[in-house]
């Protein structure tokens, strides 16, 4: 029977039964509270952490509302905290954490868990269903699971962001769900072991076919029975229906993975050459860390970009610190930190610039044409079976 990837656990017992094969590392990861000074204390990308990013203390910026005012002070009031379920590395958040702490210091801890993209929601709805969770902020960038969870009664919180009307209209994903970085997926490889560097799935597959016995079970990809490994999948051949010619000469070398760091891992250790729709998100930190041998490219024949959606849950312990950490990460001073840590910034204004990367900076890199913006929207299940039936015969699996 094929896993349909968009669902999410809808109660306790089904949330259990589900947890994925990262169980060991996500039990340490929900074991330990991050706290601001020490995630900052990791550092992120660029030569001189928050270079460019003033911070205005305490103050709203002055096109918020007049009573905005006392979101911040209710705030003061929650103790300090703030418990956020993600599935994004902490060094992507580490410069995000060092400036929303600069301009709200009173939020001494956040405690931020690496989660798979399923697991986030999986453990939330468990959660909810006995009525006490945690959990005050949402971030992943599966979008099948988002739908899902959004969908449901009483998962997230209504809140319109004051800073919307300053965002492009793609920044409002679902009701009460907005984007926080707008991720390119992109094609790596092991640059001493390939030595013709990859343009796109068409310039890797005609690369494969020119040694086949090289590349047998070398290649990686995504997973398409998890919710970020379809969405991803499914937004390009939905995009470009042409592109299954295309897979169909290079998946069946592939492997797939559930997370881009598995990828990312196993490539640099040459276990294989190359991978496919791993996210640049954590991929940018690791290319730049190793010395060359870690390349990185965009795909020229279509290249997918994954948003990573934030919500407040609908009974956050810490309301109104949620909401000041989603504003922030929409605003002005949030993005220069989010494009800092290696996610990618797409508000107008922020400049890219070395460990600084944009939206706008794709677009000039591989054309307009070539991005594909995956969209927040459900698969009916039919479609799904359809996708990932296909998708893992051309695996073998």
């Amino acid at each position: 029977m094929t896993a349909n990837p968009r669902r999410v656990a809808p109660d306790a017992a089904q949330a259990a039964a589900t947890t994925p094969r990262r169980s060991f590392r996500t039990a340490l990861a929900l074991g330990a509270a991050v706290s601001l000074s020490l995630v900052a204390a990791c550092g992120s990308g660029g030569s001189e952490p928050g270079a460019g990013n003033v911070i205005e203390s305490g103050k709203a910026p002055s096109y918020y509302p007049a009573g905005y005012k006392d979101v911040i002070a209710a705030s003061r009031q929650e103790g300090g905290a703030l418990t956020i379920y993600s599935n994004t590395d902490q060094e992507n958040w580490a410069p995000v954490f060092r400036d929303f702490q600069k301009k709200y210091p009173w939020v001494k801890k956040i405690s931020a868990n690496n989660l798979d993209s399923d697991e986030v929601f999986q453990r939330a709805l468990s959660e909810q269903a006995t009525g006490a969770s945690p959990v005050d902020v949402l971030v992943s960038n599966a979008s099948q699971a988002w739908a899902d969870f959004a969908e449901r009664s009483g998962t997230l919180l209504p809140y319109k962001s004051p800073e919307l009307a300053k965002l492009p209209a793609n920044a409002a994903l679902l009701p009460n769900v907005y984007a926080m970085s707008m991720d390119p997926l992109s094609i790596i490889y092991n640059s001493s072991l390939v030595k013709e560097k990859p343009t796109g799935l068409k310039s890797l597959a005609a690369i494969v076919a020119k040694d086949p016995g090289k590349y047998k079970g070398k290649i990686t990809t995504r997973d398409v029975t998890g919710a970020f490994g379809f969405s991803v999948s499914h937004a390009l051949t939905d995009a470009r229906p042409g592109t299954w010619s295309t897979l169909e000469k290079l998946l069946p070398y592939g492997k797939a993975e559930s997370s881009s760091g598995t990828q990312l891992e196993k490539v640099l250790s040459g276990e294989y050459l190359a991978g496919f729709f791993v996210s640049a998100a954590p991929a940018y930190p690791k290319v730049e860390q190793s010395g060359g041998l870690l390349a990185l490219t965009f795909l020229d024949d279509g290249t997918v970009v994954m948003p990573r959606g934030i919500g407040i849950a609908a009974k956050a312990p810490h309301t109104a610190t949620a909401k000041l950490f989603t504003d922030f990460v929409l605003s002005a001073e949030g993005q220069l930190a989010v494009a800092e840590g290696g996610l990618t910034s797409y508000r107008d204004g922020i400049e890219a610039t070395e460990g600084r990367h944009t939206y706008q900076e794709l677009i000039k890199a591989v054309g307009k044409s070539n991005v594909i913006d995956a969209k927040y929207t459900k698969v009916p299940d039919a479609e799904v079976k359809a996708f990932t039936t296909r998708w893992n015969g051309l695996l073998g699996r």
